[in-house]
């Protein structure tokens, strides 16, 4: 998921409204790293906007070998696509935010080109040590320990205001005339350990519709990128309710995610991405989290987990550093523990009570404190 009209930035691009010279010499000149991550980019521009200062947008290209010279090398560009990225060249920033490990050999080297002028920011869990940062903005998927310069968040950051969802609730949509009251359903994909096949596609579509069934309404369904085909379509196949989908692998229809989060009832979201458990944590509505987990926990007997992404996974998880963990399951644990989401299960959709009495109060972007920290960091 993410928003769309990220994909259509320039490569560099600076923000901000004109400035007095007296305001140009006491605020900072700020610099966004943006990479290929929609989540990354969203997280990084909503800490940005919530600190108010102007900013240059650079984004990066990397090279298909980029993790061997990230690893290896430190701070450095060879993992870069020169040509396509954005200029980096003096004046040097005073302030870089970054997200995610692509980026941080590019941030860790502006600031040697700066002779340690500029201040670094990363959001997420970063590979380089911890050190190497002023301020690392973090969640409970990743084990880092306290530190002075680490800020635990129990979401990650993101944009969704409820002055956004107001404008959206009053924009008219395709489905205007389906029946309410409207459950959203919001396909992920592939993460980590999770494989988002074909079965677990039919298995959530039977639970959805299942949920409808009972609720009423209807069902408005957006996958996005990285949801697999076969598990998109098994889902649909699955439904008799009233529905409307969006079908991102046609390629023909804008994206509807930000107004699927504000007008509807209720959200059915996949349980791997932490970007989308944030953002539909903070429309205050009812939300069902589809556990991606496989049912047979011995996950060596699937075929699929022996693809690189959920097999590496699982090996760090074992083998690594314990900072250099993932476990997306202390967010969605913490959700439902707090009354905030409830589970996507047969024996949930059939409790008596369940639609009633829920903490669906809307949470903040999550940036406040961290934009804090940062102005206190320029005094």
């Amino acid at each position: 998921m993410g928003y769309p009209e990220l994909g259509k930035l320039p490569v560099s691009i600076s923000i901000g409204l004109p400035m007095t010279q007296s305001e140009q010499t006491a605020t900072p000149r700020v610099w966004l790293l943006f990479g290929q991550k929609a989540g990354d980019n969203n997280q990084v521009l909503a800490l940005a906007e919530q600190l108010g200062w102007p900013y240059t947008i650079k984004t990066i290209h990397h090279q298909p070998w980029e993790l061997v010279t990230n690893l290896l090398l430190g701070p450095n560009l060879k993992g870069v696509k020169l040509r396509t990225s954005s200029s980096l060249e003096a004046p040097w920033p005073d302030l870089i935010i970054s997200a995610g490990r692509r980026n941080e050999p590019v941030a860790r080297w502006i600031r040697h080109q700066s002779s340690g002028h500029s201040r670094l920011v990363h959001i997420g869990r970063p590979w380089a040590p911890l050190a190497s940062w002023d301020l690392i903005v973090t969640t409970p998927q990743y084990f880092l320990p306290t530190a002075d310069n680490v800020l635990l968040n129990r979401l990650p950051l993101h944009r969704i205001t409820p002055e956004r969802l107001a404008l959206e609730a009053t924009t008219e949509s395709p489905w205007h005339n389906l029946p309410r009251p409207y459950t959203a359903v919001l396909l992920g994909g592939d993460s980590g350990q999770f494989v988002f096949t074909a079965e677990k596609g039919q298995r959530m579509g039977l639970l959805a519709n299942t949920l409808v069934k009972r609720m009423g309404g209807s069902v408005l369904i957006s996958d996005s990128r990285r949801t697999p085909v076969a598990a998109s379509e098994a889902f649909w196949k699955q439904l008799s309710v009233p529905a409307w989908r969006h079908n991102w692998h046609d390629g023909q229809n804008s994206n509807p995610y930000m107004a699927l989060l504000a007008q509807a009832d209720q959200l059915v979201v996949t349980g791997e991405s932490m970007s989308m458990l944030a953002e539909a944590t903070a429309t205050g509505k009812l939300l069902f989290i589809f556990d991606m987990s496989d049912r047979d926990s011995r996950w060596w007997r699937q075929c699929h987990n022996y693809r690189h992404k959920p097999l590496s996974h699982r090996l760090a998880m074992a083998l690594g550093p314990r900072r250099m963990r993932r476990d997306i399951a202390r967010i969605q644990e913490a959700l439902v523990a707090d009354g905030r989401a409830v589970w996507l299960d047969s024996e949930r959709i059939s409790q008596d009570g369940l639609f009633s009495g829920r903490n669906t109060t809307a949470s903040g972007t999550g940036c406040e404190a961290a934009a804090q920290r940062i102005r206190d960091m320029f005094g």
